[in-house]
């Protein structure tokens, strides 16, 4: 136990005083959302990966997509990795720096409102964002609070309020600076972190190919076969749980397209891309977050595939519903205290950084997209029309105080959430994906190719993406589970934006070739 929480209080103390660290790059608006757009290769690499892969993916989808398709499980990591991580660079890193440096976009949101011209676009955006990113939170916290309850014996509450309270203290002191410099470093023990686990727990098993051979006698039992969906394994063969495809390979290929599709249409996940210093960094940063995603994603994938090995009953059943969420901390009970300590700082390093990402995301699209949404002025504070220096510098800390209030807003609301969640952390992930990206990936990424997208097309794909979630969640995920209906909702906003934009009025020709002037050089 002393081994155990000396790690973690020395960890906890290097995130808080990085945070203090990076206080003074934090005083005005760009500085404290995107580090003066100054962020290096390496350092965004892994705020993008460390952001990408929290307790979420490490407890609840691992645990859950582990179980439901035993080593199969491994190709989500590395669907996140070629598609989530590599593709997402090579597509839209580029266009995403240059046009959101070039029309000054600092959110998504505003990417939107100016992108297409329309102020109500800005603002429905920001409210999208600031709803639907809060059970994303809620899953964080709850991936986390598992590990220490294991680790520590700490009730699930006071890990969550200590996690809440500590990211919280750095986000608001350093801003995005803080954030990236913390995201560096945790990205250096995930990587570390997970392959000594993994080498560790399949040794427990006799090694990788006695576990394989374990896994292949592995059946469906009583508990999947009364689950909603026991469709999964209807046509079940032996063998199937060490198979390439596994029991259901169709509904694995749902998973991979919501996991690794998804983090295109993310706020948090794109706004990675607006700070980066220049195409050169963007070249290296493609490269680094390829293989981060290959080790920390598809590590946690692969060892979250075994979870069937280690048969629990802190996992069958609790309060009748089958606990997906406590299998991988059950895998990880036998450790020793050393790679316990080092498994809860992984997890804590994974989450906090995706933690911080998401809690500025989401205050700085309150702040700039609705609170201060007119960028040229402020009542009461315009003299002759213009505005000063000065009142535009009391208006840019007005701004940095604003986000910070709402920092902790967001937290205490998403923690709300966390003490009382109303399903698993892979479901409350689905609704937050298939909502977010469902509207705002297909907008986003053809507003950066293509000239012809039309600002109705962008509100049906709004009405479409967050329609879909919303009704699918009000009829109790009976039309589709969560997860398909995240991967349902983005692949058809593709549809919607091309129909409506072939049907609909186009914008003003010359605004739109002003706006694409920032690919000629």
């Amino acid at each position: 136990m002393l081994i155990k929480v000396l790690l973690t209080v020395i960890f906890l103390a290097v995130m808080v005083g990085v945070g203090f660290y990076s206080r003074r790059s934090a005083q005005n608006v760009d500085g404290f959302v995107l580090g003066g757009r100054n962020v290096g290769g390496w350092l965004t690499a892994f705020a993008y990966g460390t952001s990408y892969f929290s307790a979420v993916v490490f407890v609840g989808y691992a645990g859950q997509f582990g179980w439901k398709y035993g080593m199969s499980a491994s190709w989500i990591g590395v669907g996140n990795a070629v598609i989530g991580s590599l593709f997402a660079w090579l597509i839209l890193g580029r266009r995403t720096k240059l046009m959101t440096q070039h029309i000054q976009s600092r959110t998504m949101p505003d990417f939107f409102g100016t992108r297409y011209n329309d102020e109500w676009l800005r603002v429905i955006a920001s409210i999208i964002a600031f709803v639907f990113l809060i059970p994303y939170t809620a899953g964080v916290y709850m991936g986390i609070s598992k590990l220490f309850e294991m680790g520590f014996g700490i009730p699930y509450e006071y890990c969550a309020v200590t996690m809440a309270i500590l990211t919280a203290v750095y986000v608001i002191l350093g801003g995005y600076k803080a954030t990236a410099i913390n995201d560096f470093i945790q990205g250096i023990i995930m990587l570390f972190g997970i392959t000594t686990v993994i080498a560790v727990v399949l040794n427990s098993q006799g090694g990788l190919v006695a576990a394989t051979e374990k896994m292949a006698m592995m059946v469906p039992n009583a508990d999947d076969l009364t689950q909603k969906g026991a469709a999964l394994y209807a046509n079940f063969q032996p063998g199937d749980f060490a198979s390439w495809f596994g029991p259901n390979p169709m509904s694995l290929l749902g998973v991979v397209i919501l996991t690794s599709l998804g983090t295109w249409g993310l706020p948090q996940m794109v706004g990675k891309f607006y700070s980066i210093t220049d195409e050169a960094a963007i070249r290296r940063g493609t490269i680094i977050s390829t293989i981060f995603a290959f080790i920390v994603a598809g590590g946690c994938y692969f060892l979250g595939g075994f979870g069937r090995l280690f048969v629990a009953t802190a996992f069958n059943s609790e309060k009748g519903k089958f606990v997906y969420d406590n299998i991988v901390p059950s895998m990880l009970e036998t450790l020793p205290d050393f790679l316990i300590a080092l498994v809860i700082l992984l997890v804590l390093s994974a989450s906090m950084s995706t933690l911080a990402g998401l809690v500025l995301t989401s205050s700085s699209t309150m702040t700039l997209d609705l609170i201060y949404r007119d960028k040229k002025s402020v009542d009461g504070e315009v003299e002759g029309g213009e505005i000063n220096d000065e009142v535009a510098e009391k208006i840019e800390r007005r701004k940095v105080v604003v986000m910070r209030v709402l920092i902790v807003f967001f937290i205490v609301l998403s923690l709300m959430i966390a003490l009382n969640p109303p399903q698993f952390i892979a479901q409350l992930m689905g609704i937050s994906w298939g909502a977010l990206a469902g509207a705002f990936l297909a907008p986003f990424m053809m507003g950066l190719y293509w000239k012809g997208v039309t600002r109705l097309a962008v509100w049906a794909c709004f009405v479409w993406g967050v329609g879909l979630t919303v009704v699918n969640m009000l009829a109790g995920n009976s039309i589709l589970n969560p997860i398909d209906c995240g991967a349902v909702a983005m692949l058809g906003g593709f549809i919607v934006v091309i129909l409506v934009s072939l049907m609909t009025p186009k914008m003003d020709s010359e605004k739109v070739e002003q706006i694409f002037k920032c690919y000629d050089a």
